[in-house]
Protein backbone atom coordinates (compact mmCIF):
# COMPACT_ATOMS: atom_id res chain seq x y z
CA UNK A 1 0.00 0.00 0.00
CA UNK A 2 2.52 2.32 0.36
CA UNK A 3 4.41 1.69 -2.60
CA UNK A 4 1.22 2.11 -4.23
CA UNK A 5 0.74 5.69 -2.83
CA UNK A 6 4.89 6.36 -4.17
CA UNK A 7 6.32 6.49 -0.38
CA UNK A 8 10.00 6.71 -1.45
CA UNK A 9 10.90 7.01 2.44
CA UNK A 10 10.42 5.53 5.76
CA UNK A 11 12.10 7.09 8.45
CA UNK A 12 12.44 4.94 12.22
CA UNK A 13 14.51 2.36 14.00
CA UNK A 14 13.60 -0.93 14.09
CA UNK A 15 12.80 -2.79 17.82
CA UNK A 16 12.17 -6.40 18.15
CA UNK A 17 8.55 -6.53 17.52
CA UNK A 18 8.70 -4.88 13.96
CA UNK A 19 11.54 -6.36 12.52
CA UNK A 20 9.28 -7.69 9.91
CA UNK A 21 7.94 -4.59 8.27
CA UNK A 22 11.64 -2.67 8.77
CA UNK A 23 12.70 -6.52 6.66
CA UNK A 24 9.61 -5.31 4.38
CA UNK A 25 10.72 -2.33 3.38
CA UNK A 26 14.37 -2.87 3.00
CA UNK A 27 13.51 -5.60 0.23
CA UNK A 28 11.47 -2.74 -1.20
CA UNK A 29 12.44 -1.66 -5.06
CA UNK A 30 11.07 1.53 -4.25
CA UNK A 31 11.10 2.50 -0.49
CA UNK A 32 14.21 3.23 1.26
CA UNK A 33 14.36 2.84 4.92
CA UNK A 34 16.32 5.71 6.64
CA UNK A 35 17.78 4.48 9.76
CA UNK A 36 17.79 7.69 12.13
CA UNK A 37 19.28 7.37 15.64
CA UNK A 38 16.34 8.79 17.60
CA UNK A 39 12.92 7.73 16.68
CA UNK A 40 11.98 11.95 17.34
CA UNK A 41 14.33 12.94 14.81
CA UNK A 42 12.29 10.12 12.44
CA UNK A 43 9.00 11.88 13.33
CA UNK A 44 10.44 15.00 12.34
CA UNK A 45 12.39 14.14 9.28
CA UNK A 46 8.61 12.96 8.40
CA UNK A 47 7.41 16.34 8.85
CA UNK A 48 9.27 18.34 6.97
CA UNK A 49 9.19 15.60 4.29
CA UNK A 50 5.30 15.83 3.92
CA UNK A 51 5.22 19.51 4.34
CA UNK A 52 7.13 20.08 1.41
CA UNK A 53 5.77 17.36 -0.83
CA UNK A 54 2.84 17.48 0.26
CA UNK A 55 2.42 14.12 0.45
CA UNK A 56 2.40 12.10 3.86
CA UNK A 57 5.73 11.71 5.48
CA UNK A 58 6.56 8.06 7.32
CA UNK A 59 7.64 7.23 10.72
CA UNK A 60 7.97 4.06 12.18
CA UNK A 61 8.99 2.66 15.96
CA UNK A 62 8.73 -0.55 17.79
CA UNK A 63 6.12 -0.44 20.71
CA UNK A 64 6.24 1.28 24.32
CA UNK A 65 9.55 3.57 24.33
CA UNK A 66 10.21 3.77 20.49
CA UNK A 67 6.63 4.99 20.22
CA UNK A 68 6.81 7.18 22.73
CA UNK A 69 9.69 8.92 21.23
CA UNK A 70 7.94 9.65 18.07
CA UNK A 71 4.99 11.76 19.65
CA UNK A 72 6.38 15.19 19.52
CA UNK A 73 6.67 15.20 15.91
CA UNK A 74 3.79 13.65 15.62
CA UNK A 75 1.81 16.82 17.34
CA UNK A 76 4.17 18.89 15.98
CA UNK A 77 2.78 17.63 11.99
CA UNK A 78 -0.97 17.75 13.64
CA UNK A 79 -0.76 21.13 15.03
CA UNK A 80 0.78 22.50 11.42
CA UNK A 81 -1.22 20.76 9.65
CA UNK A 82 1.81 18.51 7.69
CA UNK A 83 0.38 15.36 6.27
CA UNK A 84 2.32 12.35 8.12
CA UNK A 85 1.47 8.22 8.96
CA UNK A 86 3.28 7.05 11.93
CA UNK A 87 3.42 3.43 12.23
CA UNK A 88 4.12 2.13 15.54
CA UNK A 89 4.49 -1.77 16.53
CA UNK A 90 2.41 -2.75 19.65
CA UNK A 91 2.29 -5.74 21.81
CA UNK A 92 0.61 -9.32 20.76
CA UNK A 93 -3.21 -9.26 20.82
CA UNK A 94 -3.05 -11.29 23.68
CA UNK A 95 -1.34 -8.59 25.41
CA UNK A 96 -2.87 -5.25 24.89
CA UNK A 97 -6.06 -5.16 26.88
CA UNK A 98 -3.56 -6.16 30.38
CA UNK A 99 -0.45 -4.89 32.06
CA UNK A 100 2.10 -6.35 30.39
CA UNK A 101 5.88 -5.50 29.59
CA UNK A 102 6.30 -2.54 27.19
CA UNK A 103 3.09 -2.58 26.48
CA UNK A 104 0.63 0.77 26.84
CA UNK A 105 -2.38 1.93 25.03
CA UNK A 106 -1.06 3.68 22.19
CA UNK A 107 -4.08 4.39 20.01
CA UNK A 108 -5.23 5.96 22.95
CA UNK A 109 -2.24 7.96 23.53
CA UNK A 110 -1.95 9.20 19.92
CA UNK A 111 -5.84 10.04 19.48
CA UNK A 112 -5.45 13.41 20.98
CA UNK A 113 -2.58 14.40 18.58
CA UNK A 114 -3.81 12.68 15.61
CA UNK A 115 -6.82 12.95 13.24
CA UNK A 116 -7.00 9.47 12.74
CA UNK A 117 -5.24 6.30 15.32
CA UNK A 118 -5.91 2.59 15.32
CA UNK A 119 -5.02 -0.75 15.79
CA UNK A 120 -4.30 -3.19 13.16
CA UNK A 121 -6.30 -6.41 14.01
CA UNK A 122 -5.67 -8.99 11.64
CA UNK A 123 -3.09 -9.20 8.49
CA UNK A 124 -6.01 -8.64 5.66
CA UNK A 125 -6.96 -5.54 7.41
CA UNK A 126 -3.88 -4.15 6.36
CA UNK A 127 -4.64 -2.58 3.40
CA UNK A 128 -7.17 -0.54 4.66
CA UNK A 129 -6.06 0.19 7.74
CA UNK A 130 -3.07 2.21 5.54
CA UNK A 131 -4.85 3.63 2.78
CA UNK A 132 -7.60 4.93 5.50
CA UNK A 133 -4.85 6.78 7.48
CA UNK A 134 -3.12 7.88 4.19
CA UNK A 135 -6.66 9.81 3.77
CA UNK A 136 -7.36 10.88 6.71
CA UNK A 137 -3.89 12.05 6.85
CA UNK A 138 -4.40 14.24 3.44
CA UNK A 139 -8.30 15.18 3.39
CA UNK A 140 -10.10 18.25 4.68
CA UNK A 141 -7.00 19.97 6.74
CA UNK A 142 -4.17 17.48 6.59
CA UNK A 143 -2.60 16.26 9.74
CA UNK A 144 -1.09 13.25 11.53
CA UNK A 145 -2.28 9.63 11.44
CA UNK A 146 -0.98 6.37 13.20
CA UNK A 147 -1.15 2.74 13.30
CA UNK A 148 -0.34 0.20 15.44
CA UNK A 149 0.49 -3.31 14.63
CA UNK A 150 0.56 -6.09 17.10
CA UNK A 151 3.80 -8.26 17.19
CA UNK A 152 1.27 -10.93 15.91
CA UNK A 153 -0.64 -9.54 13.37
CA UNK A 154 3.25 -8.27 11.64
CA UNK A 155 4.27 -11.72 11.86
CA UNK A 156 0.86 -13.27 10.06
CA UNK A 157 0.98 -13.60 5.98
CA UNK A 158 -1.54 -11.30 4.35
CA UNK A 159 -2.66 -13.70 1.34
CA UNK A 160 -2.94 -11.13 -1.77
CA UNK A 161 -3.98 -7.33 -1.58
CA UNK A 162 -6.90 -5.84 -1.23
CA UNK A 163 -6.76 -2.70 -3.97
CA UNK A 164 -8.18 0.39 -2.50
CA UNK A 165 -9.04 3.01 -4.94
CA UNK A 166 -6.93 6.51 -5.14
CA UNK A 167 -7.97 8.81 -3.09
CA UNK A 168 -9.79 11.88 -4.68
CA UNK A 169 -8.38 15.60 -4.94
CA UNK A 170 -11.89 17.39 -5.33
CA UNK A 171 -11.75 20.84 -5.95
CA UNK A 172 -14.36 23.09 -4.47
CA UNK A 173 -15.38 26.56 -5.75
CA UNK A 174 -16.76 29.34 -3.32
CA UNK A 175 -20.37 30.64 -3.40
CA UNK A 176 -20.86 33.57 -6.06
CA UNK A 177 -23.04 35.01 -3.10
CA UNK A 178 -20.33 35.35 -0.66
CA UNK A 179 -17.93 36.21 -3.23
CA UNK A 180 -19.73 39.06 -3.89
CA UNK A 181 -20.40 40.10 -0.07
CA UNK A 182 -16.73 40.41 0.44
CA UNK A 183 -16.22 42.61 -2.49
CA UNK A 184 -18.98 44.61 -1.42
CA UNK A 185 -17.11 44.96 2.06
CA UNK A 186 -13.33 45.12 0.85
CA UNK A 187 -14.47 47.94 -1.33
CA UNK A 188 -16.38 49.63 1.86
CA UNK A 189 -13.61 49.66 3.88
CA UNK A 190 -10.89 52.38 4.48
CA UNK A 191 -8.30 50.48 6.05
CA UNK A 192 -8.69 46.96 4.73
CA UNK A 193 -5.58 44.50 5.17
CA UNK A 194 -4.67 40.76 4.14
CA UNK A 195 -3.60 38.12 6.60
CA UNK A 196 -1.96 35.40 4.26
CA UNK A 197 -1.51 32.34 6.24
CA UNK A 198 -0.08 28.69 5.83
CA UNK A 199 -2.59 27.32 3.72
CA UNK A 200 -1.57 29.63 0.55
CA UNK A 201 1.71 27.99 0.74
CA UNK A 202 0.44 24.75 1.76
CA UNK A 203 -2.73 24.77 -0.99
CA UNK A 204 -0.38 26.14 -3.84
CA UNK A 205 -1.70 29.45 -3.72
CA UNK A 206 1.03 31.56 -4.63
CA UNK A 207 0.63 32.54 -8.00
CA UNK A 208 -2.83 33.63 -7.14
CA UNK A 209 -2.28 35.63 -3.87
CA UNK A 210 0.06 37.76 -5.48
CA UNK A 211 -1.80 38.79 -8.84
CA UNK A 212 -5.06 39.26 -6.31
CA UNK A 213 -1.97 41.70 -3.71
CA UNK A 214 -0.64 43.14 -7.48
CA UNK A 215 -4.15 44.06 -8.62
CA UNK A 216 -5.95 45.41 -5.82
CA UNK A 217 -3.08 47.12 -4.33
CA UNK A 218 -4.13 45.15 -0.94
CA UNK A 219 -1.87 45.67 1.96
CA UNK A 220 -1.17 41.86 2.79
CA UNK A 221 0.78 40.80 6.16
CA UNK A 222 1.62 37.36 6.32
CA UNK A 223 2.05 34.42 9.19
CA UNK A 224 5.20 33.07 10.34
CA UNK A 225 4.24 29.93 8.73
CA UNK A 226 2.82 32.09 5.59
CA UNK A 227 5.91 33.38 4.94
CA UNK A 228 7.06 32.86 1.30
CA UNK A 229 3.01 33.47 0.47
CA UNK A 230 3.17 36.58 -1.21
CA UNK A 231 7.00 37.79 -2.71
CA UNK A 232 8.65 40.32 -0.73
CA UNK A 233 10.04 42.55 -3.47
CA UNK A 234 6.18 43.98 -3.84
CA UNK A 235 5.85 46.72 -2.20
CA UNK A 236 2.28 45.66 -0.79
CA UNK A 237 4.03 42.89 1.03
CA UNK A 238 4.06 44.26 4.93
CA UNK A 239 6.13 41.66 6.77
CA UNK A 240 5.22 39.01 9.23
CA UNK A 241 2.63 39.31 12.28
CA UNK A 242 2.99 37.38 15.33
CA UNK A 243 5.80 38.52 17.14
CA UNK A 244 5.56 39.21 21.37
CA UNK A 245 5.61 42.98 21.17
CA UNK A 246 3.51 45.20 18.94
CA UNK A 247 6.09 45.25 15.92
CA UNK A 248 5.30 47.49 13.18
CA UNK A 249 3.21 45.33 10.95
CA UNK A 250 0.46 45.43 13.95
CA UNK A 251 0.03 49.27 12.94
CA UNK A 252 -1.07 48.18 10.02
CA UNK A 253 -3.82 46.12 11.94
CA UNK A 254 -4.68 48.28 14.72
CA UNK A 255 -6.08 50.35 11.86
CA UNK A 256 -7.58 48.31 9.98
CA UNK A 257 -11.74 48.31 9.42
CA UNK A 258 -11.82 44.64 7.45
CA UNK A 259 -9.03 41.55 7.34
CA UNK A 260 -8.70 39.55 4.73
CA UNK A 261 -7.82 36.38 6.26
CA UNK A 262 -6.87 33.67 3.41
CA UNK A 263 -5.32 30.85 4.63
CA UNK A 264 -4.83 31.19 8.47
CA UNK A 265 -5.61 28.74 10.73
CA UNK A 266 -5.75 30.19 14.64
CA UNK A 267 -2.40 27.94 15.58
CA UNK A 268 -0.51 29.76 13.89
CA UNK A 269 -0.93 33.02 16.23
CA UNK A 270 -3.46 34.48 18.59
CA UNK A 271 -5.83 36.65 16.65
CA UNK A 272 -5.74 38.40 19.64
CA UNK A 273 -2.75 40.68 18.20
CA UNK A 274 -4.09 41.77 15.47
CA UNK A 275 -7.62 42.24 16.70
CA UNK A 276 -7.54 42.87 20.55
CA UNK A 277 -11.26 43.98 20.98
CA UNK A 278 -12.45 41.55 18.44
CA UNK A 279 -14.64 44.43 16.96
CA UNK A 280 -12.77 44.11 13.09
CA UNK A 281 -14.77 41.99 11.10
CA UNK A 282 -13.03 38.85 9.22
CA UNK A 283 -13.38 37.57 5.52
CA UNK A 284 -12.26 33.89 6.12
CA UNK A 285 -10.88 32.22 3.19
CA UNK A 286 -9.84 28.99 3.59
CA UNK A 287 -10.03 25.29 2.09
CA UNK A 288 -11.73 24.49 6.20
CA UNK A 289 -13.73 26.60 8.54
CA UNK A 290 -11.72 28.29 11.17
CA UNK A 291 -11.60 27.50 14.93
CA UNK A 292 -13.82 29.54 17.15
CA UNK A 293 -12.17 32.70 18.95
CA UNK A 294 -13.99 36.08 20.26
CA UNK A 295 -10.93 38.22 18.39
CA UNK A 296 -11.25 36.03 15.29
CA UNK A 297 -15.18 37.48 14.09
CA UNK A 298 -15.89 35.86 10.99
CA UNK A 299 -18.39 37.91 9.46
CA UNK A 300 -18.19 35.76 5.69
CA UNK A 301 -16.80 32.56 5.40
CA UNK A 302 -15.84 31.24 2.39
CA UNK A 303 -14.70 27.25 2.73
CA UNK A 304 -13.79 26.53 -1.00
CA UNK A 305 -10.43 26.21 -2.99
CA UNK A 306 -7.92 29.38 -2.50
CA UNK A 307 -6.71 29.95 -5.62
CA UNK A 308 -10.38 29.47 -6.98
CA UNK A 309 -11.68 32.17 -4.42
CA UNK A 310 -8.98 34.36 -4.73
CA UNK A 311 -9.48 34.23 -8.57
CA UNK A 312 -12.78 35.07 -8.26
CA UNK A 313 -12.53 37.44 -5.73
CA UNK A 314 -10.02 39.43 -7.67
CA UNK A 315 -12.68 39.23 -10.98
CA UNK A 316 -15.76 40.74 -8.60
CA UNK A 317 -13.60 43.50 -7.46
CA UNK A 318 -12.70 44.82 -11.04
CA UNK A 319 -10.76 47.67 -11.18
CA UNK A 320 -10.83 48.31 -7.14
CA UNK A 321 -7.79 49.70 -5.80
CA UNK A 322 -6.69 49.97 -2.00
CA UNK A 323 -6.64 53.20 -0.47
CA UNK A 324 -3.08 54.19 -0.39
CA UNK A 325 -0.83 52.68 1.93
CA UNK A 326 2.11 54.66 3.49
CA UNK A 327 5.95 52.96 3.02
CA UNK A 328 6.39 53.30 6.76
CA UNK A 329 6.59 49.91 7.40
CA UNK A 330 8.59 48.83 4.80
CA UNK A 331 11.28 51.51 5.77
CA UNK A 332 11.20 50.96 9.19
CA UNK A 333 12.48 46.83 8.44
CA UNK A 334 14.89 48.37 6.05
CA UNK A 335 16.25 50.15 8.65
CA UNK A 336 17.12 47.13 10.76
CA UNK A 337 18.52 45.58 7.92
CA UNK A 338 20.55 48.15 6.75
CA UNK A 339 22.11 48.05 10.43
CA UNK A 340 22.67 44.32 9.99
CA UNK A 341 25.06 45.14 7.19
CA UNK A 342 27.19 46.35 8.62
CA UNK A 343 30.46 44.77 9.71
CA UNK A 344 31.42 43.89 13.62
CA UNK A 345 33.43 42.16 15.77
CA UNK A 346 33.13 38.66 17.02
CA UNK A 347 29.87 38.74 18.60
CA UNK A 348 26.99 39.24 15.65
CA UNK A 349 23.93 41.06 16.23
CA UNK A 350 20.91 39.21 15.04
CA UNK A 351 20.36 41.65 12.38
CA UNK A 352 23.64 40.67 10.91
CA UNK A 353 23.01 37.27 11.25
CA UNK A 354 20.20 37.69 9.45
CA UNK A 355 21.11 40.08 6.71
CA UNK A 356 24.39 37.87 6.30
CA UNK A 357 22.31 34.78 5.46
CA UNK A 358 19.75 36.57 3.16
CA UNK A 359 22.61 37.60 1.05
CA UNK A 360 24.48 34.16 1.17
CA UNK A 361 21.15 31.98 0.38
CA UNK A 362 19.66 31.77 -3.21
CA UNK A 363 16.39 33.00 -3.85
CA UNK A 364 15.36 29.18 -4.08
CA UNK A 365 17.04 28.31 -1.08
CA UNK A 366 15.22 26.18 1.98
CA UNK A 367 16.15 27.40 5.70
CA UNK A 368 14.67 25.77 8.13
CA UNK A 369 14.35 27.96 11.39
CA UNK A 370 14.26 26.82 14.93
CA UNK A 371 11.89 27.91 18.03
CA UNK A 372 13.81 30.17 20.01
CA UNK A 373 15.42 33.82 19.95
CA UNK A 374 16.92 33.49 16.31
CA UNK A 375 13.27 32.17 15.08
CA UNK A 376 11.91 35.78 16.28
CA UNK A 377 14.32 37.74 14.14
CA UNK A 378 14.53 35.91 11.22
CA UNK A 379 10.69 35.70 10.72
CA UNK A 380 10.58 39.70 11.19
CA UNK A 381 13.80 39.92 8.70
CA UNK A 382 14.36 37.15 6.84
CA UNK A 383 12.74 38.29 3.29
CA UNK A 384 11.06 35.31 0.80
CA UNK A 385 10.80 35.50 -2.83
CA UNK A 386 9.18 32.29 -2.66
CA UNK A 387 7.29 29.55 -1.14
CA UNK A 388 8.28 27.25 1.54
CA UNK A 389 12.01 29.01 1.62
CA UNK A 390 11.36 29.85 5.07
CA UNK A 391 9.90 26.88 7.09
CA UNK A 392 8.97 27.87 10.51
CA UNK A 393 7.31 25.93 12.93
CA UNK A 394 4.62 28.03 15.04
CA UNK A 395 1.72 25.26 15.84
CA UNK A 396 3.18 23.36 17.82
CA UNK A 397 6.65 25.65 17.92
CA UNK A 398 8.64 22.51 18.97
CA UNK A 399 12.71 22.63 19.58
CA UNK A 400 15.21 21.06 18.01
CA UNK A 401 13.74 20.08 14.67
CA UNK A 402 15.27 21.87 12.48
CA UNK A 403 17.96 19.65 12.06
CA UNK A 404 16.75 16.80 11.40
CA UNK A 405 14.12 18.33 9.39
CA UNK A 406 16.71 19.59 7.15
CA UNK A 407 17.42 16.19 6.29
CA UNK A 408 13.91 15.19 5.29
CA UNK A 409 14.06 18.84 3.57
CA UNK A 410 16.93 17.57 1.71
CA UNK A 411 15.30 14.12 0.58
CA UNK A 412 12.18 15.81 -0.71
CA UNK A 413 13.97 18.44 -2.76
CA UNK A 414 17.62 17.28 -3.58
CA UNK A 415 18.64 19.98 -6.16
CA UNK A 416 17.89 23.01 -3.37
CA UNK A 417 20.27 24.18 -1.07
CA UNK A 418 19.15 23.53 2.60
CA UNK A 419 19.95 25.49 5.45
CA UNK A 420 19.35 24.38 9.37
CA UNK A 421 19.29 27.37 11.84
CA UNK A 422 19.01 26.61 15.63
CA UNK A 423 20.10 27.68 19.07
CA UNK A 424 22.82 26.03 20.54
CA UNK A 425 19.72 24.61 22.76
CA UNK A 426 18.41 22.92 20.07
CA UNK A 427 21.55 21.57 18.32
CA UNK A 428 22.25 20.05 21.72
CA UNK A 429 19.15 18.03 21.55
CA UNK A 430 19.15 16.39 18.19
CA UNK A 431 23.07 16.93 17.50
CA UNK A 432 22.85 12.78 16.79
CA UNK A 433 21.31 13.06 13.60
CA UNK A 434 24.73 14.67 11.85
CA UNK A 435 25.72 11.07 11.84
CA UNK A 436 22.65 9.90 9.93
CA UNK A 437 23.24 12.61 7.30
CA UNK A 438 27.32 11.50 6.69
CA UNK A 439 26.40 7.78 6.91
CA UNK A 440 23.64 8.32 4.36
CA UNK A 441 26.12 10.71 2.61
CA UNK A 442 23.09 13.23 2.66
CA UNK A 443 24.56 16.92 2.47
CA UNK A 444 23.74 19.15 5.76
CA UNK A 445 24.79 22.45 6.38
CA UNK A 446 23.47 24.27 9.82
CA UNK A 447 24.25 27.25 11.38
CA UNK A 448 24.00 27.32 14.80
CA UNK A 449 23.49 30.85 16.82
CA UNK A 450 25.60 30.42 20.30
CA UNK A 451 24.67 32.22 23.28
CA UNK A 452 25.23 29.02 26.09
CA UNK A 453 21.52 30.15 27.12
CA UNK A 454 17.73 29.09 26.63
CA UNK A 455 17.91 32.78 24.27
CA UNK A 456 14.13 33.12 23.73
CA UNK A 457 13.52 31.94 27.65
CA UNK A 458 16.22 34.57 28.51
CA UNK A 459 14.33 37.59 27.19
CA UNK A 460 10.84 36.68 28.08
CA UNK A 461 11.90 36.58 31.91
CA UNK A 462 13.78 40.23 31.28
CA UNK A 463 10.70 41.08 29.49
CA UNK A 464 8.35 40.62 32.17
CA UNK A 465 10.73 40.03 35.37
CA UNK A 466 13.20 42.07 34.71
CA UNK A 467 15.81 39.27 35.22
CA UNK A 468 16.76 36.00 34.08
CA UNK A 469 17.31 32.68 36.11
CA UNK A 470 18.04 28.91 35.50
CA UNK A 471 18.32 29.48 31.49
CA UNK A 472 22.04 29.31 31.12
CA UNK A 473 24.57 26.50 30.21
CA UNK A 474 27.62 25.62 28.75
CA UNK A 475 28.53 23.94 25.59
CA UNK A 476 31.38 21.31 24.00
CA UNK A 477 34.07 21.87 22.40
CA UNK A 478 32.11 22.11 18.87
CA UNK A 479 34.70 21.66 16.61
CA UNK A 480 35.77 18.05 18.24
CA UNK A 481 31.83 17.11 18.37
CA UNK A 482 31.19 17.93 14.82
CA UNK A 483 34.45 16.47 13.84
CA UNK A 484 33.69 13.15 15.68
CA UNK A 485 30.32 12.33 13.43
CA UNK A 486 32.48 13.20 10.37
CA UNK A 487 31.69 16.83 9.61
CA UNK A 488 33.73 20.05 9.63
CA UNK A 489 32.93 22.46 12.04
CA UNK A 490 33.56 26.57 10.97
CA UNK A 491 34.08 28.96 14.13
CA UNK A 492 32.89 32.26 12.78
CA UNK A 493 34.24 35.82 13.96
CA UNK A 494 32.64 38.48 11.70
CA UNK A 495 30.07 38.75 9.45
CA UNK A 496 31.57 38.45 6.08
CA UNK A 497 33.56 35.36 7.06
CA UNK A 498 29.30 34.07 7.70
CA UNK A 499 28.50 35.24 4.38
CA UNK A 500 31.90 33.48 2.75
CA UNK A 501 31.16 30.29 5.02
CA UNK A 502 27.59 29.89 3.86
CA UNK A 503 28.16 30.72 0.48
CA UNK A 504 30.85 28.24 -0.39
CA UNK A 505 29.34 25.45 1.89
CA UNK A 506 26.08 25.73 0.35
CA UNK A 507 27.65 25.51 -3.23
CA UNK A 508 30.01 22.53 -2.65
CA UNK A 509 26.35 20.92 -1.15
CA UNK A 510 28.77 18.13 0.30
CA UNK A 511 28.99 16.50 3.70
CA UNK A 512 28.37 17.83 7.05
CA UNK A 513 28.99 21.60 7.41
CA UNK A 514 28.15 23.14 10.87
CA UNK A 515 28.60 27.02 11.30
CA UNK A 516 29.03 28.44 15.39
CA UNK A 517 27.94 31.68 15.68
CA UNK A 518 28.19 34.15 18.23
CA UNK A 519 25.37 35.95 18.99
CA UNK A 520 24.67 39.25 20.89
CA UNK A 521 21.71 38.97 22.16
CA UNK A 522 21.46 42.12 23.72
CA UNK A 523 20.02 43.57 20.79
CA UNK A 524 16.23 41.65 22.40
CA UNK A 525 15.91 44.29 25.16
CA UNK A 526 16.76 47.20 22.77
CA UNK A 527 14.53 46.17 20.17
CA UNK A 528 11.71 46.28 23.01
CA UNK A 529 12.54 49.22 24.12
CA UNK A 530 12.49 50.83 20.41
CA UNK A 531 8.92 48.91 19.68
CA UNK A 532 8.15 50.38 22.73
CA UNK A 533 8.52 54.26 21.53
CA UNK A 534 7.60 53.47 17.61
CA UNK A 535 4.59 55.14 16.68
CA UNK A 536 3.44 54.03 12.46
CA UNK A 537 0.62 56.45 10.67
CA UNK A 538 -0.78 54.47 7.77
Amino acid sequence: MLEERGVKYVFGIPGEENIRLVDAIHESPSIQFILVRHEQGASFMAEVYGRLTGQPGIATATLGPGAINLLLGVADAQSNSTPLIAIAAQGGLEHIYKESHQVIDLRAMFTPVTKWSENIYEAQSAPEVIAKAYNEAMNGRPGATFVAMPENVEAAEAVGQTHVPAMPHPVSLPMQEDIKAAADMVRSAQHPIVLAGMGVVRDHAIAEMNAFMTATGLPVATTYMGKGAVDDHDSHSLGVVGFMAHDYENFAFDQADVIVSVGYELSEFKPEKINPRGEVPVIHINAFSADTDAHYPVKININADIASSLQMLQQELGDYHAPTFSAAIRDAIEEELAFGAKESGASLTPQQIVSATREAVDDDGIVLTDTGALKMWMARLYKTYAPNTLLIDNGLSTMSWTLPGAIGAKLAEPNKHVLAMMGDGSFMMNSQELETAHRYQIPLTAMVWVDKAYGLIKWKMDLGLGHHSEVDFNNPDFQQYVESFGGNAHLIESRQQLVDTLKSTLAADEGINVLFVPVDYSENMKLIDKLGKVTISL
